[in-house]
């Protein structure tokens, strides 16, 4: 199982200016980097490649829809379209760095709430939507895992019951499950019965502490989470995901209006040593 860390804790865009970055988490023992950005465009893949290779870290990519013209349940099929466009270009960067994992809330722009329910015509679109991307995916070796986010967040994809109905619906092996014990911790009644409930279609997880700080310094019941990630005989990566709060973007989209730590980055070097003793 490896441990890793998401690169918002630094930046919304990682970039050539971010290569340093890599050795430094190595140096804090990750064996992971979870890259993130929110736009492929001009993203210097090779050279991230060649310094991944030389740090002899893993790599998996991480995004989002933050543009009302990017979702895959709008009623415009020109704008769904674009959306799966959107994912081959995310794909085509995950292959690029050598990764197989495209992780991310897949499904309608982050922040939307339109005051109702989802309908039964949004959650097809949806699904249509992640089977097309997930045949590219898997000409390409690559897996999306597709997480759900909590109430606050989207109105769309909440639980880790009905990711996995969506993954059902999508009937794609190419397109799981990221389960994150932040949103998990808001909308779970229970976190081991979550993660079995998701089972089978797990791909990925973000160990997330309940404010977004360090994992173990919280309420997040860790004993539960392994335990249930252990009968599912999750062998995947558990990533730290947290938000730089002076990078304006950041802290906006996350509601993060104060210091969860010494530092963003004491964030992650805190929290792979608590992931190491589990």
């Amino acid at each position: 199982m490896q441990i890793g860390a998401n690169t918002l804790i630094w930046t919304a865009g990682f970039d050539r200016e971010h290569l340093p970055l890599l050795g430094e988490m190595k140096s804090h023992g990750f064996d992971l980097v979870e890259l993130a950005r929110f736009d492929w465009a001009g993203f210097p893949a090779a050279e991230v490649r060649r310094e991944l290779d030389a740090q002899g870290l893993g790599v998996a990519c991480c995004s989002a829809f933050t543009s009302p013209q990017r979702s895959l349940i709008h009623e415009d099929a020109a704008v769904r379209n674009g959306t799966v466009e959107f994912l081959k270009q995310a794909i085509d960067a995950t292959v690029a760095v050598g990764g197989t994992m495209l992780v991310g809330p897949f499904c309608s722009p982050v922040g939307y709430l339109p005051g109702r329910r989802r309908t039964a015509d949004e959650w097809q679109r949806c699904a249509d939507g992640l089977r097309a991307a997930g045949d590219y995916a898997a000409t390409a070796g690559v897996h999306i895992a597709v997480e759900p986010l909590n109430r606050f967040e989207t109105f769309f994809l909440n639980t880790a019951a009905d990711a996995a109905k969506l993954c059902d619906a999508v009937d794609n092996p190419h397109v799981g499950v990221l389960y994150d014990t932040f949103h998990a911790h808001i909308e779970e009644k229970d976190q081991g019965s979550a993660i079995r409930a998701v089972g089978r279609h797990l791909k990925h997880v973000h160990s997330c502490e309940n404010d977004r700080g360090t994992p173990g310094s919280g309420q997040v019941d860790w004993s539960a989470v392994f335990a249930a990630l252990r009968d599912v005989a999750y062998r995947g990566p558990l990533v730290i995901e947290s938000f730089g709060y002076a990078i304006p973007e950041l802290a906006a989209a996350t509601c993060i209006w104060r210091d969860l730590a010494a530092s963003p980055a004491q964030i992650a070097w805190d929290g792979v040593k608590f992931l190491r003793t589990q």
